[in-house]
């Protein structure tokens, strides 16, 4: 059944982490093209900040102080937006936080505190968002924020893979279903690669130097570009960087050679020079610093993402993908050439 979504300055959007980083850019996108957006996140000061600037700016905006990782404060989520226009549109899962650390190495606690925010939070809200779509009874959108990490875990940051993974997995089955049963309700999922935002300070630490994103770095602007038109146009997933798409077809093609890659390339590239913060100086258990939406990354930092705006046309999508394809059997065919001389293990 095709599912047909209310233009963007006809809605109403729920987005959570909005405070900063990613959340940040698509509120303040949002309201410029005409939503109405209800802002959550656990810093009071910033969401009052931004709603006083979006309805100075001529828009409409509420906030809800909570915290994604609890039930009850998703629900209120829900409940102000209805109390404040009458209901919802689309539903953004936003809210996240990273552990740089090893397996071995995070704490139990740790892991469990951010399981709470990266995958029980996406799950209250996807349950707090089809309810209301089912009550209402007319079309609805739930775009869901995850990572191309969630394809494919990394060392360093594997407790964070490991949530990302379930979101994912929760994402697929959230959607069949509700395809199954013939709901009007579109479930979204968006993957980007390494992004400009506060989410290395916003995180918890192990590390002796200061995490920090190398290599291919785009703006919090590209993601909320993808996901504000996930809100307005029925799309499976969006890839932020062709980088993230090529990553994962590699790995699904030479999982060996994906391997070998990461594990020389994934401590250096998510850590500079500079000491770490303090292991106690994060966003994991209480509210980062808010109102930024980029971060303090030493990457290449890239002005936009041209691959978001091919994904917004499925042929040139197909056609890229059939070459990220192609070069990722290319590499393959080199490791298994490699692995193949004598004496070569």
């Amino acid at each position: 059944m095709a599912v047909k979504l209310k233009p963007l300055s006809e809605q109403v959007i729920v987005i959570t982490g909005a405070s900063s980083g990613i959340g940040l850019p698509t509120a303040r996108m949002a309201a410029k093209k005409g939503a109405k957006v209800v802002v959550a996140a656990r810093n009071r000061e910033a969401l009052h900040n931004l709603v006083n600037e979006i309805n100075a700016s001529g828009g409409r905006a509420e906030f809800v102080v909570a915290d994604v990782g609890v039930e009850e404060d998703v629900k209120r989520i829900g409940e102000a937006a209805v109390a404040a226009f009458g209901g919802f549109d689309t539903w953004v899962n936003n809210a996240g936080i990273s552990i740089f650390g090893s397996a071995l190495e995070v704490s139990i606690p740790d892991m469990k505190r951010m399981f709470d925010t990266n995958f029980w939070g996406v799950v209250y809200g996807c349950r707090t968002a089809v309810a209301h779509f089912r009550e209402r009874g007319g079309p609805g959108a739930i775009v869901n924020v995850g990572t191309l990490f969630g394809d494919r875990a990394p060392m360093v940051q594997g407790t964070y893979a490991a949530a990302k993974h379930a979101v994912h997995g929760y994402n697929d089955m959230l959607r069949m279903e509700l395809e199954a049963a013939g709901d009007p309700i579109t479930v979204s999922l968006i993957k980007p690669g390494r992004i400009d935002t506060p989410y290395n300070e916003h995180a918890r630490s192990y590390l002796d130097k200061q995490p920090s994103h190398q290599g291919m770095v785009y703006p919090p602007a590209s993601v909320a570009e993808s996901i504000l038109f996930c809100a307005a146009h029925p799309k499976r997933e969006m890839y932020v960087g062709f980088q993230a798409k090529f990553f994962v077809k590699l790995a699904g093609i030479a999982p060996r050679f994906t391997d070998k890659l990461m594990e020389k390339v994934d401590y250096p590239t998510q850590h500079d020079e500079r000491p770490s913060r303090d292991v106690e100086d994060n966003a994991l258990y209480h509210a980062g610093y808010g109102l930024q939406e980029r971060g303090t990354n030493a990457g290449w930092k890239r002005p936009r993402s041209l691959y978001v705006k091919v994904q917004k046309h499925p042929a040139l999508t197909w056609w890229i993908t059939i070459a990220g394809i192609g070069l990722a059997a290319a590499a393959w065919n080199a490791n298994r050439k490699v692995n193949a001389k004598p004496g070569v293990a």
